[in-house]
């Protein structure tokens, strides 16, 4: 953190001091605080959690490593715990071909016979050093400039051989037995990177080939992560229109892969994500090594890039409480400096909390709504109606209304009412007919402002 605070204080170069940046428009100056306010609430609930990040072989063959990396290190700057597993099977199998030995799997999983295991070996060490000199870079002008990212890795991992199964001597292929998580832990504590290798050794010193994935999971159940996070050659999960599922219940992970219709590479990810859910990990993602950014998409968007398996869906549309004021206030302010809203005082929406409604994922608020009751004419007007930029295209605003509707109904109101100025369109594909300010309610109508000119738009409930 200290490289970050001298980096923030130092003095421009003198030639840029009083220079406009070249190219840059206002827009995109807006674009990117707008961007960055965005993504705050992110910063300040992840910091101080911990994410164990599973990096398979094929994205380090892909030459994709230096991207990871350069994001990993932003993360461990602001805050977070990270914790990198990797993989090596495609290196694993490129040494294999080198010495002219087949490689031999049953079902998915490979026969480590001692020539297999030197491969591991080589290959492990070999990407170990690639990773450790990835996170000593501090190149100029990349996120790396002015880090000092500290790497530590041992032998963390406490194995057991897979054995024979179905009749088949798996001999050193093995599975995670005991994480040291007490170690992993204090080198977290120190703010440094743990990396931690696909091999375990036994209790008696015999190595073990181990698949990153149940290295991954096991060590996010170990040290109690907050994350488990898998960044693979798959786009996720596919649903029954082979779009990727945002998210997945633990509950709807049980029923996939009972359905036995993933690829096997999706079905492994998959079911170690749901292992480590299950046992205690709040949130597993699986995302596409093959965008760029994938990880700090996936952190810092509401709509992310891959799929993520929780306990329970984790999108909730309920009425708002006290606590929600600095969310709702988040979202709605920028649309009162545009004069898209009409502003309000903060006091004033301190009282009329209780008529409002509130998107909410993962703990941050994405919208809002407000229902007013007109008495005694039995009618409502809805007000405030504000989705965050970066949830805009999620249906989210659709829902809002819809519910906004249904408590309009279950308080017995006939028609609800809507004055807006700038999405007229928008409610009249939704129902609601044009009126005028005639058409308001006798209480309504004496505290229209004739200089904003709205639009009244009413629907019959």
């Amino acid at each position: 953190m200290e490289s970050i605070e001298a980096a923030l204080h130092a003095p421009f170069p003198p030639s840029r001091q009083n220079a406009e940046p070249l190219g840059e428009t206002l827009v995109e100056r807006d674009q990117f605080v707008t961007w960055l306010r965005a993504v705050a609430p992110y910063i300040h609930a992840f910091r101080g959690k911990t994410f164990v990040v599973g990096v398979g072989g094929e994205m380090i063959a892909a030459g994709m490593l230096e991207a990871l990396v350069q994001d990993l290190s932003l993360l461990n700057a602001i805050g977070m715990r990270i914790v990198v597993v990797h993989g090596s099977r495609p290196q694993v199998v490129e040494q294999l071909r080198l010495r002219g030995v087949e490689d031999h799997y049953v079902r998915g999983l490979r026969v480590t016979d001692a020539i297999a295991l030197e491969c591991a070996k080589e290959a492990a060490g070999e990407i170990r050093l690639d990773i450790e000199a990835a996170f000593s870079q501090g190149l100029p002008n990349t996120p790396m400039a002015h880090s000092t990212v500290r790497v530590i890795s041992g032998n963390f991992v406490t194995a057991r051989p897979v054995g024979i199964v179905d009749g088949v001597d798996h001999l050193h292929t093995g599975v995670a037995r005991k994480i040291d998580a007490q170690s992993i832990r204090f080198a977290l504590q120190s703010g440094a990177i743990v990396l931690v290798s696909p091999l375990g050794f036994s209790p008696t010193g015999e190595a073990f080939n181990l698949g990153m994935e149940d290295v991954a999971a096991a060590t996010a159940i170990a040290i109690d992560a907050d994350k488990l996070v898998f960044v693979t050659e798959v786009p996720g999960v596919p649903g029954a229109d082979d779009q990727v599922l945002g998210e997945v219940s633990e509950a709807d992970a049980t029923r996939i892969l009972a359905a036995g219709e993933l690829d096997c590479d999706t079905e492994c990810y998959l079911r170690q994500a749901l292992r480590a859910c299950e046992g205690g990990v709040a949130r597993a993602h699986i995302i596409p090594f093959q965008i760029n950014g994938s990880v700090l998409l996936e952190l810092f968007r509401h709509d992310g890039v891959g799929t993520m398996v929780v306990e329970e869906t984790l999108e909730a549309l309920r009425e708002a409480t006290i606590d929600d004021l600095g969310g709702i206030l988040a979202i709605i302010r920028p649309l009162e400096e545009d004069g898209t809203l009409v502003p309000r005082e903060h006091t004033q929406l301190e009282r009329e909390i209780e008529s409002f409604s509130v998107i909410e994922h993962d703990g941050v608020i994405f919208g809002c709504a407000s229902l007013r009751v007109l008495a005694p004419e039995q009618t409502g007007e809805m007000y405030c109606l504000a989705v965050s930029g970066g949830a805009q295209t999620q249906g989210d605003g659709e829902r809002l209304l819809r519910h906004i509707e249904q408590r309009a109904r279950a308080a017995g109101l006939t028609r609800l009412y809507v004055l807006t100025t700038r999405t007229m369109h928008w409610f009249l594909k939704r129902g609601f007919r044009q009126g005028t300010p005639d058409d308001l309610p006798a209480s309504r109508r004496d505290s229209y402002d004739w200089r904003r000119r709205s639009q009244v738009l009413i629907k019959v409930l």
